[in-house]
């Protein structure tokens, strides 16, 4: 891939025209063809959401549908609780909800004043959930996405820009407002495991919360780059981004890098049923790491050179969910 794609995933911020109100997507006859940023599973169906409030979903993974949606601005993460109920966040800082399985979509947020992007989105259950996004983002509900309510996460700085920012507070409350809306990182990834909520973001950022997310540690820094996902695989977390730099911690509670030809950015992290990992990348690289006792990813690039955002193993098929649309590999 000739550009980074999650530099085009965050174009918007400050640079594009802000819709007063949302338009749905447009229903199109090819709605598989355009570029889908995540995708995700129930017992039942799989779904994906992309480019222009795309969203499609199927019952076998071949045959597709086009799902209503009610904006039609880029798509960036989608998440389910149960069959039924699920929801999708993007850039506005819009989040949608459904209570169909995903077939259709209504808008519960949407916040263009706030000009970010939500880039990923996390329930615990059917009522608390917890979205993320550019500039540290993050808004909270408790009422199953019906209303959020927006937090600064003050832990999550560095020391030097807590202190400017307990300067301005006092001195130059306007100030205040306008740094505390983009000195934090992008949060790009949020994720649940056995050991606690992780957020992944920018400029190597790992934070950690033993606490639902009440409370959150920014652990110590292991790679300066920015990471697109975390997520714990077999016991052990994994992170992955910029240019193949991914690290796994096991037991030990250190951080270990993988090993790698490529530098390929991972853009996603994947459990296999099979066991172990995918992690799918730009330029249509997919990492893969067979057991977590290795350390070495192995490697391969599909001929299409389309960068592969996320993927997911369904109905006996590897679905992925690229930059050039829905494409299906059967398992081997």
């Amino acid at each position: 891939m000739k550009y980074l794609l999650w530099a085009v995933l965050l174009l918007p911020l400050g640079v594009s025209a802000q819709q007063e109100t949302p338009q749905p997507a447009y229903q199109a006859d090819s709605a598989t063809r355009t570029l889908f940023t995540d995708i995700t599973t129930t017992e039942s169906r799989v779904i994906a959401v992309g480019q222009h409030g795309t969203i499609v979903y199927s019952d076998d993974g071949e045959q597709w549908q086009q799902a209503t949606s009610p904006i039609d601005t880029l798509l960036t993460a989608v998440f389910f609780i149960d069959n039924q109920q699920g929801w999708a966040c993007g850039h506005d800082a819009s989040i949608l909800g459904t209570t169909d399985g995903g077939a259709s979509w209504q808008l519960l947020q949407y916040r263009p004043d706030l000009d970010k992007p939500c880039l990923d989105i996390h329930f615990f259950d059917k009522q608390n959930g917890v979205a993320v996004g550019a500039y540290g983002m993050y808004f909270e509900t408790k009422d199953g996405g019906q209303n959020w309510t927006k937090r600064f996460l003050d832990s999550l700085l560095y020391p030097e820009d807590r202190d400017y920012l307990n300067d301005l507070k006092v001195n130059d409350p306007e100030g205040y407002e306008i740094e505390t809306s983009s000195i934090l990182p992008h949060f790009n990834r949020i994720a649940e495991t056995s050991k606690g909520l992780y957020i992944a973001g920018e400029m190597g950022l790992i934070a950690h919360s033993t606490s639902q997310g009440q409370s959150w540690q920014r652990e110590q820094e292991i790679y300066h780059g920015s990471f697109f996902d975390i997520a714990e695989v077999e016991g052990e977390i994994l992170v992955a981004g910029l240019r193949g730099n991914a690290f796994k911690r096991g037991e030990s509670g250190q951080w270990q890098a993988l090993r790698t030809q490529e530098q390929a950015t991972m853009n996603s992290i994947v459990e296999s049923n099979k066991g172990g990992v995918y992690i799918f990348g730009n330029s249509a690289v997919i990492y893969r790491l067979e057991n977590m006792q290795q350390n070495q990813l192995k490697a391969r690039q599909r001929a299409d050179g389309k960068a592969v955002m996320d993927g997911a193993e369904f109905a006996g098929k590897l679905i992925l969910a690229t930059e050039a649309g829905i494409q299906t590999k059967e398992l081997n």
